[in-house]
């Protein structure tokens, strides 16, 4: 936890509300997203119990297994749930538009937009991880066959399990994860956890908390005390009116799914949610082409090769997340601020055309001389950046600590055309507030990984043959 959102804790418990942590919204919030709220039988692994889903509020539908134990009755269920959710995913597969690549020189084709999904909370996204690793593989002939939308639910459901885990993907998206991301509460965050309390906190305060906390739960599993006093019995006596439990069950969180998401449209989206959105039409488009040329499913588990290059993946969209949030966002980079990652200046020095003529050609190396009153904590020849210029590098040549102040000399290279005369306002002036900072967005490049069949047979590649020597 950081310090800046401890203290908005501290004061969301003070004030009994929720405290807003952001001032822009950091995921893209679809207008027409899909709900779904999956609820599991307690004492069976990822056995379905009931789902409530829909793309419209006053449309909830509610599928329901009346007997989880019972096979034939769960693939039912799985067919029903893939009838309601392959076509909505299948639905944005049509109209596409042309991308630049390679510097203009060629263009590709992806979709104009994605689908999204929100569940309630984190258990709702590793239930449908679950879920699609359960079907993805199945058969739909010889031996219990099922039909043909259930292993392509199951494809889709994994591919979106495995977007969730990109930081700043909003392809699966879970309520919970999105709502603390923009507001602190005066609970733990273990008691987050609970859609309905948390809820509760950002729209009503801590006394409408602490009575959600009684109310249903959201999923995917249930209360002890409902499995015991009022399921077991239903299920046992296969009574009819289970469905109109169920509903009752699941109606709260429906409410309040749509509630958070109209909730989350109220704010401002950051400058780059659109390049992440646009980074999550990509991956749709791949994998919609994948389905169409090749459909296989994806492997049970990565290969050595594999998995480090989705580890890799996945380190370098968390560091771009974070630095991503923080150019968005004022009260974010205030966080970096306080740790000396950034700080706020006003140019009192520039010479614009000053040329180095050091090397084998002159080039353009502007110099700027900012004073702050913030603490400074870089060193010389440490590479700045500014939210505000995110093209332009500056690198510091010296610190010169002041009476009240600190005077930081800067060179800058970069964002001012490529002529050996700055282009009009690519340089700061004099007066011009900047924020500088050690963070970058920066591209980082992938590593270099083997061919799987370059590994040794520890990580999956070909075995090892030794020469035996005949014994005379």
């Amino acid at each position: 936890m950081s310090t800046l959102v401890a203290l908005a804790r501290a004061q969301a418990l003070a004030a009994g509300r929720a405290q807003p942590i952001t001032t822009v919204r950091h995921l893209h919030v679809h207008d027409r997203p899909l709900v779904l709220i999956p609820l599991a039988m307690a004492g069976e692994a990822n056995a379905p119990l009931a789902a409530l889903l829909g793309s419209a509020e006053d449309q909830p539908r509610l599928l329901v297994v009346r007997q989880p134990r019972n096979r034939d009755e769960r693939f039912a269920f799985f067919a029903a749930l893939a009838g309601v959710v392959v076509p909505y995913l299948d639905s944005f597969a049509g109209a596409t538009e042309a991308v630049p690549v390679d510097r203009g020189r060629d263009v590709r084709h992806r979709f104009v937009d994605a689908p999204q999904i929100w569940v309630p909370n984190p258990g709702g996204a590793d239930f449908l991880r679950l879920l699609g690793r359960s079907t993805r593989f199945r058969r739909t002939d010889g031996d219990f066959p099922v039909p043909p939308s259930v292993p392509r639910l199951g494809q889709w459901l994994t591919f979106l399990a495995s977007s969730a885990e990109v930081p700043g993907s909003s392809l699966l998206v879970n309520a919970v994860q999105a709502l603390t991301q923009h507001w602190a509460t005066g609970q733990s965050s273990a008691e987050d956890a609970h859609f309905g309390s948390l809820f509760a906190w950002i729209t009503d305060g801590a006394a409408a908390a602490r009575e959600a906390e009684n109310g249903p739960v959201a999923g995917p599993a249930t209360d002890p005390t409902f499995d015991n006093e009022i399921l077991a019995p239903l299920i046992t006596s296969a009574d009819p009116a289970l469905s109109g439990v169920l509903r009752e069950l699941l109606m709260p969180t429906w409410e309040r799914m749509w509630k958070s998401i109209a909730l989350l449209r109220t704010l401002p989206a950051g400058a780059r949610v659109a390049s992440r959105w646009d980074s999550d039409r990509d991956a749709y488009s791949a994998y919609v082409e994948h389905l169409i040329e090749d459909g296989s499913p994806q492997p049970r588990r990565d290969g050595a090769v594999a998995a480090a290059a989705r580890l890799q993946r996945l380190e370098n969209a968390a560091a771009r997340y974070a630095v991503q949030r923080a150019f968005d966002d004022p009260l974010v980079m205030a966080e970096h601020r306080l740790t000396g990652q950034a700080f706020g200046a006003v140019v009192t020095l520039a010479k614009a055309d000053r040329i180095d003529d050091s090397g084998k050609r002159p080039v353009l190396r502007p110099r700027i001389m900012v004073a702050t009153t913030e603490t400074v904590r870089v060193e010389p020849g440490a590479t700045l950046t500014s939210p505000s210029r995110p093209a332009q590098k500056a690198k510091v040549v010296s610190v010169t600590p002041a009476a009240t102040s600190t005077d930081v000399v800067l060179e800058l290279s970069g964002g001012m055309g490529r002529k050996l005369v700055a282009e009009p306002g690519s340089v700061p002036a004099v007066g011009e507030q900047l924020l500088l900072t050690t963070l970058s967005e920066a591209y980082r490049p992938g590593a270099a990984f083997p061919g799987p069949d370059e590994t040794p047979w520890t990580h999956g590649g070909p075995p090892t043959h030794h020469e035996v020597t005949p014994v005379e």
